[in-house]
């Protein structure tokens, strides 16, 4: 009797572990609605692209989802090509996103492009290097902001960078990629964005003499909850990402 029911046991766990492997990474917060909006789940295995220019919101979205997913447990690096590791964490922190616990008990791994402080480290780190680093050979979901600044150095053709890209998230990895159009060349925004398993854009216009931000999901595959086409959003201090229920969407 007792093994009966220690097999049944065994059957559903292994039934949820599929299920869970099926659906893929969780970011859902409790102090906002982001996942109930935005496909609930990250898929597994994928390529993400966030584009749009300087000031759209493209590290802020970066740093929410950051966030979230090392909240429910998905073992996240970030690569950040704009800020020390010191002025990043203590910005995520302003948001109410601090990230320093997870740091050091090696769920968040955190890289920069400068020091600690402001030592730039010296040469070029192409994409080459940062997929074969450690960090993010380890990570369930690396995120690369912005990785643009990286790939206008890249000297191969776009199916070439793909072809990469695809095989380091073959490997059980997802990897998502924060670019501005303005540093790329159109050929290279069009084959990313339109391969990527969920591409995302960052909008902003100006309304009634405010500024109006949209997130605008122009791609997601395998999503397991509603995805809602246009996301209005704002940030707050503390606070972090707020889904504006007010904007169209």
């Amino acid at each position: 009797m007792n093994t009966t029911r220690e097999s049944q046991v065994s059957i559903h766990s292994a039934r949820w572990f599929a299920l869970s492997e099926d659906v893929g990474f969780a970011f859902e917060l409790e102090t906002d609605s982001l996942s109930n909006s935005m496909g609930k789940y990250l898929p597994r295995r994928s390529l993400y692209v966030v584009t749009g220019k300087i000031g759209a919101g493209k590290s802020l979205i970066s740093q929410r989802l950051a966030f979230g997913l090392v909240a429910n447990g998905v073992r996240t690096t970030l690569v950040t090509t704009e800020l020390t590791t010191r002025g990043w964490l203590e910005q995520v922190n302003s948001l109410g996103y601090p990230l320093e616990d997870a740091t050091q008990e090696g769920n968040f791994t955190l890289l920069s492009r400068f020091g600690v402080i402001s030592d730039e480290v010296e040469g070029n780190v192409d994409i080459e290097d940062i997929l074969t680093s450690e960090a993010l050979q380890n990570a369930d979901i690396s995120i690369i902001d912005r990785a643009s600044t990286i790939l206008q150095h890249y000297d191969g053709l776009p199916d070439q960078l793909l072809s990469r890209l695809r095989a380091f998230c073959a490997e059980g990895r997802s990897l998502m990629l924060l670019l501005d159009p303005d540093e790329l060349s159109s050929e290279m925004m069009r084959t990313l964005s339109a391969s990527a398993e969920v591409a995302l854009e960052m909008r902003t216009s100006e309304i009634g003499g405010g500024l109006s931000r949209i997130l605008a999901v122009t791609r997601f595959l395998r999503a397991a909850g509603p995805v809602q086409p246009r996301i209005g959003w704002r940030v707050e201090p503390s606070m972090g990402f707020i889904v504006d229920i007010t904007a169209v969407s």
